[in-house]
């Protein structure tokens, strides 16, 4: 908080006071639960605290987030100023702000720094703690990389962590300069260069992306959204020059294969459609195919004005996301694939009953314990979607803002279809429907089971 702070501090803004106190108060209580638990300094984490420490910790972060825009006025509502937070630090980019310019400078930073934090974090729980918990889309991986995770950054989660904060800090500085080249002034620039690298979406301007209508920064934007939809993995063997990694893995090549083929799809679909020129239409597609796809959810055009065929296809890619150990949300493409595989086995297995057909991942047979896990992680999802859209039904949402405001907070995308399409915002959505959608974000953050872990008897007894 004291970093927006600075910027407050520069333009000489009113909401610096609200910053500093917000900080204040956030600083008070962590000294005080430091305090509370000293005696508990040495005490071994366990499995089980890991899961209520991360889904905790995610909560607490929500929690005091809310208060630059509480103390401020600028979301007196809590429900909303929750929403707003939680979507913030689960990079979903969904947002109830109705005129996002009219914020002053701090709290617009405040914002978009919630989800490079947000997006950050989930990096390092996907590839250095979820792994030690059993849980996540890094099952996935350690699937391409059994053994003692060879392929892995580094062993030790301290320096994993350290490793994938410099790519992640090094990446947000380079779409900066680019940006600024491309015409931004500097605080557009570093904000949106928060908010692409975490996959979140947020903007300065209520109109995102397509406020600025310019192919290069739209470009530059997709470029950089591409590569933080990416397993960061793969980004550290790039920086490392081991291309031949990147290339050959499975998950990239589908990756790369969905977003082209999406693109050269779509393109005529929408020339016809909207009437707009072959090169207008190829723009329009390509950004709004690499946003979505990689849950980011900047708009630089309304996609739900492009007929129903294409409105269905993006409406489809809010499950789908991008790279498991990557900062977007989703189900992950590893997963689809291996879904694929594994369902088109099923038809050998039909023929050949007796015969022992594994599934394969960059050349290496996935253990059939990963296999269950991915159903179960699929089913588990898809029950969500369901409760979670009759649920905004009954509080009397349209069938397609039900459908899609669930779709999207649980793939942590941001914009959906109808009244909150992209060129809407989530202001119009009930106090009830807001912390149901909240909810949702967290949950599909934390990899599900993460979160509904907690609400099984099974976590809380002794043994």
């Amino acid at each position: 908080m004291l970093f927006p702070a600075c910027f407050s501090l520069y333009y000489g803004e009113s909401d610096l006071n609200v910053l500093l106190m917000s900080a204040a108060i956030t600083m008070s209580f962590g000294i005080f639960f430091i305090f509370v638990s000293r005696k508990s300094k040495n005490a071994e984490i366990k499995k089980r605290d890991g899961y209520l420490i991360v889904t905790g910790g995610w909560v607490s972060m929500a929690i005091f987030g809310t208060l630059p825009y509480l103390i401020g006025g600028y979301i007196p509502e809590i429900s909303s100023a929750f929403f707003e937070t939680m979507s913030g630090l689960s990079t979903t980019g969904a947002t109830i702000l109705d005129d996002i310019e009219s914020l002053p400078h701090g709290i617009l930073f405040w914002r978009s720094m919630t989800q490079w934090i947000g997006g950050m974090g989930i990096i390092v729980l996907t590839i250095a703690v979820l792994p030690l918990l059993g849980i996540g889309g890094m099952e996935l991986f350690i699937a391409e990389a059994p053994g003692p995770t060879k392929d892995k950054i580094h062993p030790r989660i301290k320096e994993t962590a350290k490793r994938l904060w410099v790519i992640y800090l090094v990446l947000t500085v380079l779409e900066t300069i680019a940006l600024m080249l491309s015409g931004m002034n500097f605080f557009d620039a570093i904000n949106h260069s928060l908010t692409t690298n975490s996959t979140g979406g947020f903007s300065t301007k209520q109109g995102s992306i397509e406020a600025f209508d310019s192919p290069l920064i739209e470009f530059v934007i997709m470029i950089f959204m591409f590569i933080a939809g990416t397993n960061f993995t793969l980004i550290y063997f790039g920086f490392k020059g081991k291309f031949s990694n990147v290339l050959h893995n499975d998950e990239f090549k589908w990756y790369l294969g969905a977003v082209l083929g999406l693109i050269l799809f779509l393109t005529p679909v929408i020339y016809y459609e909207t009437g707009v020129s072959l090169l207008e239409s190829l723009r329009d597609v390509s950004f709004q195919v690499v946003s979505t796809i990689t849950t980011t959810g900047y708009a630089s055009a309304d996609f739900t004005t492009w007929g129903s065929l294409a409105t269905f296809i993006f409406f489809l890619l809010l499950f789908s996301g991008a790279s498991a150990g990557s900062t977007s949300g989703g189900i992950k493409i590893v997963r689809i694939v291996i879904l694929i595989k594994n369902g088109f086995l099923e038809f050998k297995k039909r023929l050949h009953p007796n015969a022992v057909i594994p599934v394969y991942l960059n050349k290496k047979a996935i253990p059939s314990q990963i296999i269950y896990n991915l159903l179960a992680f699929i089913f588990l999802y898809l029950f969500v979607f369901v409760v979670g859209s009759v649920i905004m039904t009954a509080l009397g949402e349209s069938f397609e803002v039900a459908i899609s405001s669930v779709a999207t907070c649980l793939g942590n995308v941001g914009p959906g279809i109808a009244e909150i399409g992209p060129s809407h915002t989530f202001s119009s959505i009930s106090p009830a429907g807001k912390w149901l959608l909240s909810f949702l974000m967290l949950f599909g953050r934390l990899e599900l089971f993460t979160v509904a872990l907690l609400f099984t008897p099974y976590y809380w007894r002794r043994n």
